[in-house]
């Protein structure tokens, strides 16, 4: 088309959009679903009456809302850059992962934070300390003993009154994390799962039997999959269904909430997100990080 193409040419005939009646509760889903940041609110008549964003409504996190990072592992597969540091504090973007992690929160206005430690649990407590000189309030859960990635949560000193964030500390995201909260609201949901697409191609033909006949071949398959992002939000009713001081994952915890019919729900992650899990990870990270956060690096491989 060019500029003196009509309108009508042009235009979205079926524009995605919401009632008043519905509101941000349903745009917010649809935002997520269509991966788009903006739908129009309509009429009965077709007319905008106004605008939903996924920015809007949004500004900083409620101080209500606690963020627990998970900072315990061992972090063996990283060795020998791990004998001496722990895997979290591995300098990324010239500067220790988890800060980077605990800065980005507070950059959303969340202000209370729990470290799971156990590995070198020492090292965390000088570089952090208690987060006064952040302006934020960092407290840390002890494991005597390993208890996994919802076992943890139960050395909370207290219950909170309103959902949690748990993240894993050794991963590098740039998720807008006050949109995962809205995302567990309007789903009414008691424990949220944040998700990323996995894809993988058979290098071959895969050929389909129907016993030991050859019914046909289907030339280097791509499956794609919904993996665990190691995000999570937990309503205190999910929380409250973690064993005490007793070894349990994540998955576990899900399992055991979806068997019992409690509301659960799955966040998909289109920002950035990488696991630093091996060394080849660690490398790309160093690499990614000016890029999607705007700082150079400085990076020297860690004694």
């Amino acid at each position: 088309a060019n500029l003196g193409a009509s309108v009508v040419d042009i235009m979205n005939r079926r524009p995605t959009t919401v009632t008043p009646a519905e509101g941000r509760p349903e745009a917010l889903r649809l935002m997520r679903e269509k991966s788009i940041k903006q739908i129009p609110v309509v009429d009965a008549g077709g007319r905008v009456v106004g605008l939903e964003s996924l920015d809007a409504g949004s500004g900083k996190a409620s101080n209500d809302t606690w963020v627990v990072l998970m900072a315990g592992g061992l972090g063996s597969r990283l060795a020998p850059l791990t004998d001496e540091v722990p895997k979290p504090l591995l300098k990324v973007g010239g500067k220790p992962l988890l800060e980077t992690i605990v800065d980005a929160f507070a950059g959303q206005g969340f202000r209370r934070f729990f470290l799971s430690v156990n590995y070198k649990a020492e090292l965390f407590k000088a570089h952090f300390g208690d987060g006064g000189d952040r302006g934020i309030e960092i407290g840390y859960l002890h494991e005597d003993e390993r208890l996994g990635t919802a076992g943890a949560l139960s050395l909370l000193p207290e219950a909170p009154k309103h959902p949690i964030i748990v993240m894993n500390g050794d991963l590098l995201t740039s998720v807008d994390f006050r949109h995962l909260l809205d995302f567990h609201a309007a789903q009414g949901s008691e424990a949220t799962m944040c998700v990323r697409d996995y894809a993988f191609q058979v290098p071959y033909g895969v050929a389909l039997l129907d016993g030991q006949k050859l019914t046909g071949i289907s030339e280097k398959p791509r499956h794609d999959f919904f993996v665990n992002a190691g995000i999570y939000v937990l309503s205190p009713a999910a929380l409250a269904a973690i064993p005490a001081r007793t070894q349990f994952d994540m998955p576990q915890l899900f399992e055991k909430l979806i068997a019992e019919a409690t509301p659960t729900a799955a966040f998909p992650i289109r920002e950035y997100w990488l696991d630093i899990g091996h060394a080849e990870d660690l490398e790309r990270a160093r690499g990614d990080f000016p890029e999607v956060f705007g700082t150079s690096s400085d990076d020297v491989p860690d004694a």
